[in-house]
């Protein structure tokens, strides 16, 4: 297939529209099933370089899972703990351990269920049958991977009345040095981000704290490899094998600091006894549950735990989870990661950062006010790597 016509471009106004390879040679994909849109294969491109990367760098199968051209979260496939597994609403798969590439698209799908909704999902490795079983009943747009199990294929195609979109991609494609995209019908070219992410970029520690765990470096990678995928400005926070709070796309990097922190706050919070108690009522969907939760820990919109509200989602009034228990809970946070596609400006990017429980930074350093920024890290006893490598995508 050497081009794909599509439905329309970004907007349904904009036609004709379609992808194709410029040098006329045979596009690097097979669609297996359903007719994916423009913003579908820029999701899909953009997220499996992502887990590509992320597998070449930790050796661990990877999932992403993308909204809009950034990712909602990234993971590798490590086991989740019974806390998560709740959280993620992935307790009742009895043999999700036994499959890497299934615990970590239930991390990265689980990570912000309310921004993953409708999302569009890559994955490092063959899908499996226990991953597509995972996939199959979550609000998805379309999967890429390099492969698919037979069976995986069947319960796939079971989706969305056999028109789920399922992209094959041939995992040794390797694209031009040079790429090239139109604006305003002027055309701009520069050399691919090939920049390597890896345990050598954080080599260089300024803060008075040095102590990099092994961990905390596999996290730092997590962060700036979903960066490098991300719109910027962004920031991004990890802990455990996952990125748990993405902040895209935002003007000030205080502003990514803290929507990023607020996502991982909202994690954390997933997993305290009084949201993972939530007396449901049978029934209620999981896109109903995501955002009844959400406004139970944000208390947003709407107030859920109010007569006459209560009895639409609970079978009995749960008391609420007040400003003061969640501060609670968030101080005990430790260990988290945190990554930065550019530098810090002032030190208040830190201040913020230290309240999600951050204990470990990369960034790409260069600021006039680096000594500000290297002396609020020491105040913590922060660790933190200048990588000198800014990570800018757009």
């Amino acid at each position: 297939m050497k081009e794909f016509e599509l439905k329309y471009g970004c907007n349904p106004n904009q036609k004709p529209s379609k992808i194709y390879m410029e040098d006329g040679s045979e596009l690097p994909i097979e669609i297996l099933s359903g007719r994916p849109g423009y913003i579908n294969f820029l999701d899909a491109f953009n997220s499996w370089q992502l887990v590509r990367e992320l597998k070449e760098a930790l050796g661990l199968p990877c999932a992403a899972s993308f909204k809009h051209v950034s990712p909602t979260s990234a993971a590798v496939g490590l086991p989740l703990s019974a806390k998560l597994k709740k959280a993620c609403f992935v307790d009742d798969i009895p043999e999700l351990d036994a499959s890497p590439l299934a615990c970590a698209y239930a991390r990265a799908r689980g990570t912000d269920r309310m921004s993953s909704f409708g999302d569009w999902v890559a994955l490092s490795d063959i899908c499996d049958v226990t991953t597509a079983k995972l996939i199959k009943r979550e609000v998805s747009d379309g999967v890429i991977a390099p492969g698919y199990e037979p069976e995986a294929l069947d319960i796939l195609k079971q989706k969305r009345k056999g028109n789920y979109n399922i992209v094959k991609i041939d995992p040794s494609y390797v694209p031009a040095p040079r790429e090239t995209k139109q604006v305003f019908g002027v055309t701009f070219e520069q050399g691919r981000n090939n920049f390597r992410i890896d345990r050598e970029l954080l080599s260089n520690l300024v803060t008075q704290n040095k102590d990099l765990t092994e961990d905390a470096a596999r996290d730092l990678i997590i962060s700036l490899i979903t960066l490098k995928y991300t719109q910027s400005n962004s920031v991004c926070y990890a802990v455990d094998g996952q990125a748990i709070g993405v902040g895209a796309g935002q003007q000030s990097r205080i502003h990514c600091t803290r929507l990023a922190g607020s996502k991982a706050d909202t994690w954390f919070l997933r997993q305290a006894d009084k949201v993972l108690d939530l007396p449901f009522k049978a029934g209620l969907g999981r896109p109903d549950r995501d955002n009844v939760i959400d406004g139970y820990i944000n208390q947003n919109e709407e107030d859920v735990c109010a007569d006459g509200n209560w009895q639409k989602y609970f079978t009995r009034q749960p008391e609420p989870f007040t400003r003061e228990e969640q501060a609670a809970y968030l101080a005990a946070i430790d260990g988290v990661a945190l990554g930065s596609d550019a530098f810090f400006p002032f030190g208040d990017n830190i201040e913020r950062a230290k309240k999600s429980g951050v204990k470990y930074i990369a960034e790409p350093g260069g600021s006039i006010r680096d000594d500000q920024v290297i002396e609020t890290a020491d105040k913590y006893g922060m660790v933190m790597a200048f990588t000198g490598m800014r990570l800018f995508h757009h």
